[in-house]
């Protein structure tokens, strides 16, 4: 398979059985854009369509040509993976596979976030995406004899799925090599990012294939410092907030100190992650409403 009309440098090869389409959306969110997969062992599945681009859209048409998909797979519905999504399936007559719509897989706290009105933070959800059929944790799916394997890894968006093949994870979001994940209320959840971290630590993956950025060769090692990251985090979060109680913003206006300010709300949606994480917990207490503007004291 080949790009026939378009620029040939956004398409990579991390295996033989394998492609990778660049999508043309880099941002800081994003890195250098977002990656579609296409496994070909004879059949055909589409990993993450991506955004509404045009472009990105006649890309993967190239590479298909004119053989029959028979799953398109989805991450999660974020506006740089699950756009496209609609469109292709409808040119190619293929199902949407994804473990449901965007409130799928939330917490009860996240849920109750968003009932009282709480928006989505800074990165963008497709509210209208919804899949044509749903995925179950550990459901298996066929392609020419060999299996893909659906593992549901809430915590970046709560219905988010890492797919396992050949020993490959594609971890979306998830996990990734050049930036740790964004994990943004009330879409995004601490507690379940870690409880799917480390689900994910006990497996033996020999690649990372990310939705962001290049592949991961070293996946144990990677997915082990992401965790320690955060605990880290946590604990420098816990220290400052022994100095008083504090809001989301003034903890990481002490936390982050050399931040670049465009940074600085992103840095603090994943300081409240941490906040609501540690209340979950017990550690800390919110002096009122669960939200990034009420201040927080240690649950002594």
């Amino acid at each position: 398979m080949s790009l026939k009309h378009t620029n040939k440098t956004r398409l990579t090869k991390p295996t033989e059985k394998i492609s990778c389409i660049l999508a043309p959306n880099p941002s800081p969110m994003t890195f250098k854009g977002t990656n579609t997969y296409i496994i070909d062992n004879g059949e055909l599945a589409v990993i993450d369509p991506g955004p509404a681009i045009d472009e990105h859209f006649n890309n993967i048409l190239d590479l298909v040509g004119d053989r029959q998909v028979k799953y398109i797979f989805l991450t999660h519905s974020h506006v740089d993976h699950s756009p496209l999504a609609k469109k292709l399936s409808k040119n190619l007559n293929t199902p949407i596979y994804a473990f449901g719509g965007s409130n799928s897989g939330l917490s009860s706290t996240m849920l109750s976030l968003i009932e009282n009105g709480y928006d989505s933070g800074l990165e963008g959800v497709d509210y209208e995406f919804y899949p044509d059929r749903a995925i179950i944790n550990n459901e298996k799916f066929n392609l020419n004899g060999e299996f893909i394997s659906a593992i549901h890894t809430p915590g970046h968006m709560g219905n988010h799925i890492c797919f396992q093949y050949d020993k490959i994870l594609f971890s979306g979001d998830h996990i990734m090599g050049w930036a740790t994940s964004m994990v943004s209320p009330p879409y995004g959840d601490l507690t379940q990012f870690m409880n799917s971290c480390r689900v994910l630590q006990k497996e033996n993956f020999k690649m990372l294939l990310p939705g962001h950025g290049d592949p991961v060769n070293d996946p144990k090692e990677r997915i082990t410092f992401l965790i320690n990251h955060r605990l880290e985090r946590e604990r420098h979060i816990k220290s400052t907030i022994e100095m008083g109680p504090l809001t989301a913003m003034e903890i990481t206006s002490l936390v982050y100190t050399d931040i670049d300010p465009a940074l600085i709300n992103a840095a603090a949606r994943n300081v409240f992650a941490h906040l609501i994480d540690l209340n979950n917990r017990g550690k800390v207490k919110f002096l009122g409403a669960i939200s990034e503007k009420t201040k927080v004291c240690m649950n002594l």
